[in-house]
């Protein structure tokens, strides 16, 4: 890992992070020539990693059996709601984008399979759930179970009166500090800055991220804005302010490497998927050729992947998205795999509905978190409330719930308004 780089993990770490990291050398090596078709690496802390438990069993000393899962709708909107053999009800809001693609799946291959399970067994029965659907390995399956999985912990820490981020893990970052995420391309650097201005004014954010490149391949419109927005944004803000790039894959390996370059003149903190984000071969070489920390994982559905990405050092920090990647248990299996390694990681948020929350739970229960994380607010449309959090950015930080399961409450009437889907 090269010099910035260290340096970037480093003030992670002071800020309030407690690893386990090993030396790099002593996890994977490639041989003296470099070749990138012939790799060394050594999986077996890794895999060790994976065979560890994430959800704890132990806080629940009697099972608790799952008698009825509903999917509701309502101007497509979508709950999930799960209701226990002793009346325990969890719910959750499912991917607003995605949720209505994928209604059959969720119906008829996660329903069944879990109605009559002991909840207590989830971790098991994730992995049982994923042997008889690998053949849908991708967001096809793992958006409609991370759905089903925010109930079940939801269901499970009212149980046991934990948060969910205690359930998964131990509570290291009970305040999380945002960065807010401008989405604009294909309009100029100036009208592009104007936006940043009154998101970060808004929000109060300390960190900003924004878009490189067209988007998958495609060219910057108009032509240089990239570079022209990069010198923009930091004469602006000066060195006090965060930034982060993305461009959601938008350059072959030589162009990924010329606008990184660019990238670390102007001192940024993370790229984010230079290149397409299934080019795993191409990521390494863009990260072996730079300084600055290639982040990526946002749209990746495999655990494989992510020890491959994770041991070959193709990404220094991991981004695996709530409901793309199946959930908080997988999630944190990678956050762990990363840890060992020195890495970072920071989730990635897809969606609104409780998106924000889902991330910002998941975030408080990782030692190895980023400092800034993706906050776009919680979504209008649902009448939530939550008695020790305000739910917004404050100044920058967003106070996680700490109540039982998500800490929050949905507003029953506006649950009553939801139709049952059925078969």
């Amino acid at each position: 890992m090269k010099g910035n780089r260290r340096k970037f993990i480093k003030n992670t770490l002071l800020g309030g992070i407690a690893t386990s990291a090993l030396p790099l050398t002593s996890c994977g090596t490639y041989d003296e020539k470099g070749d990138s078709k012939n790799p060394h690496l050594d999986f077996s802390r890794l895999n060790e990693i994976l065979k560890q438990p994430v959800f704890k069993k132990e806080f629940f000393s009697k099972p608790v059996i799952i008698k009825s899962i509903e999917l509701l709708n309502f101007n497509e909107n979508y709950l999930c709601r799960i209701r226990s053999e002793d009346g325990v009800e969890g719910i959750s809001v499912g991917h607003p984008f995605q949720q209505k693609y994928l209604n059959s799946l969720f119906i008829n291959r996660v329903q069944p399979f879990f109605i009559g399970k002991d909840a207590r067994d989830l971790e098991s029965l994730m992995e049982n759930f994923y042997f008889s659907n690998y053949k849908l390995q991708g967001l096809a399956i793992w958006i409609p179970f991370a759905t089903l999985e925010f109930a079940i912990l939801d269901l499970m820490g009212k149980i046991s009166n934990k948060s969910i981020g205690q359930l998964i893990g131990t509570i290291h970052n009970p305040k999380v500090s945002i960065y807010t995420a401008n989405g604009d391309r294909d309009i100029s650097a100036e009208e592009t800055l104007e936006r940043i201005e009154k998101e970060v004014e808004e929000s109060q954010a300390k960190a900003i991220k924004y878009k490189v490149g067209g988007r998958m391949r495609r060219k910057d419109n108009p032509v240089g804005r990239s570079e022209k927005l990069t010198q923009l944004i930091r004469k602006k803000y000066g060195s006090q302010m965060v930034l982060y790039a993305d461009s959601n894959g938008s350059y072959t390996v030589d162009e990924a490497i010329s606008i990184g370059k660019v990238l670390e003149d102007y001192k940024l903190d993370f790229y984010e998927e230079p290149v397409p984000f299934d080019e795993y071969e191409e990521t390494r070489q863009v990260s072996q050729a730079l300084q600055i920390p290639i982040a990526g994982g946002e749209q990746e559905p495999s655990l494989r992947q992510f020890r491959w990405l994770i041991a070959s050092d193709a990404l220094q920090i991991v981004q695996p998205d709530q409901f793309y990647f199946g959930g908080m248990i997988r999630s944190m299996k990678v956050a762990r795999m990363a840890e060992i390694y020195g890495k970072v990681c920071t989730p990635h948020m897809s969606a609104g509905g409780l998106g924000n929350l889902y991330v910002m739970h998941f975030v408080s229960a990782i030692p190895n978190a980023g400092p800034y994380h993706e906050f776009k607010g919680l979504s209008k449309d649902l009448p939530i409330v939550s008695s020790t959090s305000s739910l917004a950015s404050e100044n920058g930080v967003f106070n996680v719930p700490i109540g039982p399961g998500l800490g929050i409450e949905i507003d029953p009437d506006y649950i009553k308004k939801h139709q049952l889907i059925k078969a």
